[in-house]
């Protein structure tokens, strides 16, 4: 990958980040694991989720979390979880596949695979893949491109939009 770590924070181009989705799909198929469709996290995952259903061929759904809000989506807040889905495909069921682009202190994801295990009877078995992994996190995704031991805060190409607005834009 073509990023660039430098005192405490990993900064990532859009060529990176795409590559980076690719290499983890390419895990994920190597696994030889069959999954029924593509639940990602809104909205670090949005991206992935949406390569990830187009490479495998199966249904998209989304579930909104949040608990990066002030300070431009720099300090943790409480977690958030959307009290539905949205998918075309009707309920969520079968082999499920988690992603998001990251997992930093764990919680999001522990908290989700909790609530899909709680809410959702139809699901068979949950699996998670990121692109990275943090040290600091309390649990580890199934998949992962990158492991960080250092915990270094993420610069993703798209949180330049985070600072503008359709009026700023060139």
């Amino acid at each position: 990958m073509d990023d660039s770590v430098k005192s405490g924070h990993l900064w990532v181009s859009w060529e990176a980040y795409h590559q980076a989705i690719e290499i983890l799909a390419k895990q994920v198929h190597a696994s030889g694991w069959q999954f029924d469709q593509v639940l990602c996290l809104a909205r670090g995952g949005l991206r992935p989720g949406d390569v990830f259903s187009r490479l495998f061929k199966v249904p998209l759904a989304v579930l909104s979390t949040s608990s990066y809000r002030e300070a431009a989506g720099t300090l943790r807040g409480s977690l958030d979880i959307s009290a539905h889905i949205s998918s075309t495909a009707g309920p969520l069921k079968g082999n499920i596949l988690l992603v998001d682009d990251l997992v930093d202190s764990g919680v999001t994801l522990q908290k989700v695979q909790d609530h899909l295990a709680e809410n959702f009877s139809l699901v068979t078995e949950v699996r998670s893949a990121v692109i990275w992994y943090k040290a600091c996190s309390v649990c580890k995704p199934d998949y992962f491109l990158e492991y960080l031991p250092d915990s270094p805060w993420i610069h993703q190409p798209f949180e330049r939009y985070d600072e503008l607005t359709p009026d700023t834009l060139d």
